[in-house]
């Protein structure tokens, strides 16, 4: 009984946190679902979109909703880790005496937005995975811890390849999900004009707080998952490795890589955030195929012949799901 209550506690949150998104954000209702899922469930997102479709907008409103700092920070080429992570400086106190003294980057908000995190240098992008991965700061040999809930959307133009610096796949392994802004549809875009018409600034109010996330990450944590819906997550992850003796007939014909077994732990994590958000507390198959291109589309490769055949990496995820439903009956 007390099970239900809390699932139910949890969706009208999650459902009030939407509301509050899509008084700012026109459409792109897969988009707030995935990045709600995220930040619940702990984990950082890649947003890849033309300009302008309205990424910032969605990570202001969302720090609006949950009473969360939020900053925000453009990467170039000339961006080094301190301006990130911030760094020592030497102050005079009063008595005239040399002190030195930690100032602190944008990174230590809750809710950080990355803007064309593929413009900064390699060693750039390492500083900031290291933090996203790690939720902590060191400098000097001195560590900062940053607050929770901590949260990354990264964002990529997938237009201008000019001066970028491309994510390598170890790095884009650390991102929970990856996911697709398209441009709004003419009558979206006719909404977005009449919306912006009457002001540019945000709208949302907030309806949780950084507390509240994490007790429902917490809840989250404790869904109960069946072994058939377990391996048949599992199953999915290692049936796009084609180097494997059991895999799947798509991942021989059309992947080169194979996900890592990062993907399985998220697709967990993130299926039962998904399930609460549904009102259940348990896991099931649509959880995971519902899950299953926005976790593996960085993390795996195509090769040669999907490419040949104007396959995307969705229209592979795709066909991984349906054959993996065809050998789980």
């Amino acid at each position: 009984m007390e099970n239900i209550e809390q699932v139910k506690q949890f969706s009208e949150a999650v459902a009030k946190i939407k509301a509050e998104l899509c008084k700012d954000v026109v459409g792109q209702n897969e988009i707030i679902d995935n990045v709600i899922i995220a930040i619940i469930a702990g984990g950082n997102v890649l947003l890849e979109g033309v300009p302008g479709v309205g990424k910032t907008r969605l990570v202001r409103s969302l720090g609006r909703a949950l009473s969360l700092p939020f900053s925000r920070i453009q990467f170039t080429p000339d961006l080094m880790p301190s301006d990130v992570t911030g760094t020592n400086i030497v102050e005079k106190d009063e008595n005239g005496k040399l002190n030195t003294k930690f100032r602190r980057g944008p990174i230590f908000a809750n809710l950080v937005l990355a803007d064309e995190i593929n413009r900064a240098t390699p060693k750039t992008q390492s500083a900031m995975l290291e933090v996203m991965q790690e939720h902590k700061v060191t400098v000097a040999n001195e560590t900062y811890v940053l607050e929770e809930p901590f949260f990354v959307l990264a964002t990529e133009n997938p237009i201008e390849q000019d001066g970028t610096y491309p994510l390598p796949e170890a790095q884009m392994d650390r991102f929970m999900f990856k996911l697709i802004m398209t441009f709004p549809e003419v009558k979206e875009l006719a909404n977005i004009v009449t919306m912006t018409q009457v002001t540019m600034a945000e709208t949302a109010e907030a309806v949780v707080d950084g507390e509240t996330i994490l007790k429902m990450r917490a809840l989250a944590a404790g869904v109960p998952v069946i072994e058939e819906v377990l391996m048949y997550a599992m199953n999915l992850v290692s049936n796009t490795h084609p180097e494997l003796p059991k895999t799947s007939e798509t991942a021989k014909k059309y992947i080169k890589n194979g996900a890592s077994p990062r993907a399985a732990q998220a697709l967990i994590t993130c299926a039962k955030v998904r399930a609460l958000i549904n009102g259940n507390y348990n896991v099931s198959y649509e959880d995971i195929d519902a899950l299953a291109a926005p976790i593996l589309r960085h993390r795996i490769k195509i090769n040669y012949n999907a490419v040949n055949e104007h396959l995307t990496v969705d229209d592979v995820v795709a066909q991984l799901i349906k054959e993996n439903k065809k050998l789980s009956k």
